[in-house]
C-alpha cells in the first residue's frame, strides 16, 4: 500500500490537500484503499474547554482540520485508517514547526467514528456536537 497526494481540480483551489492510500501491485496502482484531506482552520477560544483556554493568548487558536478521512469498506479494520490518521498528524507535526498550530480538529460523522478518534487522544471540542480536537503538545 502507498500512500499519494493528489491534485484534482476541487482541491487545487487551496482550501484543502487530499492524500490518497492506494494497493499497489506490480507498480500499478489499482484500488483506493481510504483518503483524507488536510486544511487549516481557527477555534473560537470559547470553544476550547477550560483547562486549555486558560493557558492561550485570547484570540483565535490556529489548528489544522483533518477532513474526510474514509476507508473502503473492504479495507476496514486492517489498520487503514490507523495509517491514514498517524500520517496526517505526522505531516501537521512537520508543518507545525514553521507554523503555529495548536491542535488537530476532526468532524467525527457519528459515535464509531468518534471512539476511533477517541483512542488516539482526540476529545471533544465543545458539548453539543462531535467535534473534537487533539493539542498537538499532547503527542
Amino acid at each position: 500500500m502507498v500512500l499519494i497526494k493528489d491534485s484534482t481540480p476541487t482541491i487545487k483551489t487551496g482550501n484543502s490537500h487530499l492524500f490518497k492510500a492506494m494497493c499497489q501491485i506490480k507498480s500499478r496502482l489499482i484500488h483506493i484503499m481510504g483518503y483524507y484531506t488536510l486544511s487549516t482552520l481557527s477555534i473560537e477560544l470559547s470553544q476550547l474547554p477550560q483547562v486549555h483556554a486558560r493557558k492561550l493568548p485570547r484570540h483565535p487558536v490556529p489548528a489544522a482540520l483533518l477532513g474526510r478521512l474514509a476507508v473502503n469498506q473492504a479495507a476496514q479494520s486492517h489498520g487503514v485508517g490507523k495509517m491514514l490518521l498517524v500520517d496526517a498528524i505526522k505531516r501537521t507535526l512537520a508543518v507545525s514547526d514553521e507554523i503555529a498550530i495548536y491542535a488537530m480538529v476532526v468532524d467525527a460523522i457519528d459515535e464509531r467514528a468518534l471512539h476511533f478518534y477517541e483512542q488516539f487522544g482526540f476529545s471533544l471540542l465543545s458539548s453539543g456536537n462531535l467535534r473534537l480536537f487533539l493539542p498537538l503538545k499532547s503527542i
